[in-house]
């Protein structure tokens, strides 16, 4: 241990510096960016800002250190390894620690995790988490007496409150971009988002609220295959009238219409869940599949993904137990999703069925590993979990060819209902959000939509349908028709159908 030459005070101040100092620069880059600190009102908030962040995680830490001893000292530690990880997720791909981000990271399983690698993190974590803790964790410090505690942490207190006032011109400026500051300050913005994100998870999911009991219109056998798209923004689909041949096989399809839809979030769990729900809602309601199991329809899930909200459906596949049922050297990637689509239809003892396929195809960072090589159209490629690293063209082509892979699982989803006889069938694509890549220097998603450019929200919602209602003409549509479209075709009634928001007349 070093020589116990530093009093509890400045250790602890000492703390607060070197947390500032190393985990703090996007944060005052993104306020000196949107502030004119060139005036006195701008330069007084700036050196505000950084005097008050020393003095709260002063105040924090003070309290945390005072009495815990080395407890105190690992989680502090703990903290320094977490801001680590999460300075490189912010410098590398633009992201803002928010409750929704907390949410992202919380459902990601460890395979897209791993993903993440790379020797730059590791250096992050190294020369940024544990380099610091040593230090932490061997100097030596003298203990100060209750009472000079008490003096301390009030004097901090007042400190505070004195900038708070002292900026009260900028308050509403503080307000308008707190979500953004937030989630740029550390180690407070994942510990008071990720206790958030639990207590709205728990008072959200108390009970699954149920719908209305439906009935079906008519005995016809209908089949929805409702694809969830993953990370897909809309601008890159030629179908839209993106420059690059991305959708080769769907624009020689006939029946196939496209709208324009938004996204209601820009993470995984909260797109699926709006897909799924009668309505975009905070709230749990019984979402679709749970939905049309219980009022006798045959639902199959089948998923390469996460992030989805409780499924109460008998036949849900995940992508270990679709592979155990499959050889060839493409049953890898999302290809899985379809193997065996037109039997599993075809022995159904029931008339209506809707299958769910949960893809992961544009999910990033690793773009180029989620296609086979034969559907690498445009090269070169970003073969790099940094980003940055690759030119803007290189990761373009990289997201362009998994399009173009979706487009391949699209059109073989309507070839398997082509063959069907006696059906009437219809295939729904709708993404769960949209995919930066590189535009404002943001990479991948997560941005509070609020925030959010529109790669990350505009997404594709392409439909193909044989037999059945027709097609309307709207132009935009949002996530929550996809429940009304299903239940439209398949002949289901519901007092909580809503003719409007149903893509078929």
């Amino acid at each position: 241990m070093l020589q116990n030459n530093f009093k509890f005070s400045f250790y602890v101040l000492g703390i607060s510096i070197l947390n500032l100092l190393l985990f703090h620069l996007p944060f005052f880059k993104f306020v000196i960016s949107n502030i004119d600190y060139r005036t006195v009102n701008g330069s007084f908030l700036v050196f505000s800002l950084f005097i008050m962040m020393i003095v709260a995680n002063f105040f924090a830490f003070y309290m945390l250190l005072f009495r815990s001893g080395i407890a105190g000292r690992i989680l502090i530690c703990i903290f320094f390894l977490i801001n680590a990880v999460a300075l490189y997720f912010i410098n590398t791909y633009g992201v803002i620690i928010d409750e929704s981000m907390i949410g992202n990271v919380l459902n990601t399983n460890y395979g897209e995790s791993s993903s993440f690698f790379s020797f730059k993190l590791l250096g992050y974590i190294i020369f940024l988490g544990f380099v610091p803790g040593y230090f932490i964790l061997t100097v030596g410090i003298v203990k100060e007496s209750i009472k000079k505690c008490l003096l301390t942490l009030l004097s901090s207190i007042l400190f505070i409150l004195l900038f708070v006032f002292a900026n009260s011109s900028n308050w509403l400026w503080i307000d308008k971009n707190s979500k953004t500051l937030g989630g740029l300050v550390m180690p407070w913005s994942y510990t008071v988002n990720t206790a958030l994100f639990y207590i709205h998870q728990h008072q959200s999911n108390e009970k699954e609220m149920l719908l209305p009991t439906a009935t079906m219109s008519d005995n016809e056998k209908a089949v929805v295959v409702l694809v969830i798209g993953e990370s897909a923004r809309r601008e890159n689909f030629s179908l839209y009238g993106y420059g690059k041949k991305t959708n080769p096989l769907l624009s020689k399809i006939d029946n196939v219409h496209t709208f324009q839809a938004s996204s209601c979030a820009t993470y995984t769990t909260a797109g699926v869940k709006c897909i799924l729900q009668h309505q975009d809602t905070d709230e749990l309601y019984e979402i679709l599949p749970n939905y049309l199991y219980r009022n006798n329809v045959d639902v199959v899930w089948r998923t390469t993904n996460w992030g989805e909200p409780p499924v109460h459906i008998k036949d849900y596949q995940t992508r270990e137990t679709l592979l155990s049922e499959c050889n060839g050297e493409n049953f890898g990637y999302d290809e899985v999703l379809v193997s065996g689509l037109k039997e599993r239809i075809v022995s159904s003892h029931t008339n209506k069925i809707l299958i769910i396929l949960h893809t992961s195809t544009s999910h990033g960072p690793t773009y180029s590993k989620k296609y086979p090589k034969q559907f690498e159209t445009f090269i070169p490629v970003c073969n790099s979990v940094e980003l940055g690293k690759c030119s803007q063209q290189e990761l373009i082509n990289a997201y362009d060819n998994t399009i173009v892979y979706t487009d391949y699982i699209l059109s073989r989803v309507i070839s398997e209902l082509q063959e069907l006889k006696g059906y009437r069938s219809s295939m729904i694509y709708v993404s769960d959000h949209g995919e930066s890549l590189g535009e404002k220097n943001l990479y991948m998603h997560g941005l509070p939509v609020s925030l959010a450019p529109k790669e990350q929200y505009e997404i594709p919602f392409i439909v193909w349908s044989s037999g059945g209602p027709a097609i309307k003409n709207d132009k935009f549509v949002s996530q929550s028709y996809v429940f009304h479209s299903v239940l439209r075709f398949l002949g289901v009634q519901s007092p909580v159908y809503n003719e409007k928001m149903s893509v078929f007349k």
